[in-house]
């Protein structure tokens, strides 16, 4: 499965380095092999180093469930201490693991995108993998015991190693960098889309959606959510952007050819911004 990860990866990033002459609408992002493969593997090896943290935790026993007091939970997130649902986690399921396919499937609907599909996969990898670093990472250092281990539902679940693993959620940020992704792409293919409000609403309702189910699961507090919600969405953004060529941030090259007073012809390129 690792190998088949690798070849998946660089399969993208290859793509993604097609000349651009075979492309019929320019790409707004630049994307370099050398570059951004050792950025993904970079980003493989603190999500695995952030997991194997967190798996070396143990579970709560008995006498330590019984010592945890909802008054100890700060007051904003008070309110869900001892939420347990098995159905608003399948809802959370079913919202978050099909969007992080379907998020970067629609793009593909769109021929301008489609043509640069193989780049746009390799950022969606690297913008996916980003905020999967930074979720393995806090769930691996900061342990904060989930919001169902406050009531007395659960059963097995409530001594699982993995019930200390509340602060950030990681479903709602993963969710937020898929669909935020989606929207960002979509956004600097068609920048005049008069689709944009809808691409950008759908975008936040979703990881919305799932942060509301996860609180109602009783796996994560609302404080939880707010941090992954940010985590994902900046992601989503922040990625594609790091990646866009000058042209498309308002930066334009010219030719420029003349004669000086001298009487020496001159040639050149002039530097333009939009400001």
């Amino acid at each position: 499965m690792k190998n088949f990860s690798v070849l998946l990866v660089a399969g993208t990033l290859g793509l993604a380095s097609l000349p651009a002459t075979a492309q019929k609408v320019p790409s707004p992002y630049h994307t370099r092999f050398a570059v951004d493969a050792p950025i993904i593997a970079g980003e493989l090896a603190v999500s695995g180093f952030g997991l194997y943290r967190s798996m070396q935790r143990s579970g709560l026993n008995a006498s330590e469930l019984a010592a945890l007091r909802k008054e100890d939970v700060p007051k904003f997130d008070r309110f869900s201490a001892g939420y347990f649902s098995e159905s608003a986690q399948t809802a959370s399921d079913l919202l978050c693991y099909p969007s992080l396919v379907v998020a970067p499937g629609l793009l593909a609907l769109s021929p301008a995108i489609r043509s640069h599909y193989g780049q746009t996969l390799a950022l969606y990898v690297q913008t996916v993998l980003a905020a999967d670093a930074l979720f393995t990472t806090s769930i691996g250092n900061i342990p904060r015991y989930r919001p169902f281990l406050y009531g007395s539902e659960g059963g097995d679940l409530r001594t699982s190693r993995i019930q200390t693993n509340s602060f950030f959620a990681g479903h709602t940020a993963h969710t937020a960098a898929a669909t935020f992704f989606a929207a960002k792409v979509f956004h600097d293919y068609n920048p005049d889309s008069p689709a944009q409000p809808y691409v950008w609403g759908a975008a936040a309702a979703v990881p919305a959606a799932v942060a509301y189910f996860r609180i109602q699961a009783g796996k994560h507090f609302l404080s939880d959510n707010i941090v992954g919600y940010a985590v994902g969405a900046t992601m989503g953004v922040v990625v594609p952007q790091l990646h866009k060529v000058a042209a498309r941030q308002g930066i334009s090259f010219s030719p420029l050819q003349g004669v000086n007073v001298n009487g020496y012809s001159y040639s050149g390129l002039l530097l333009s911004k939009q400001l």
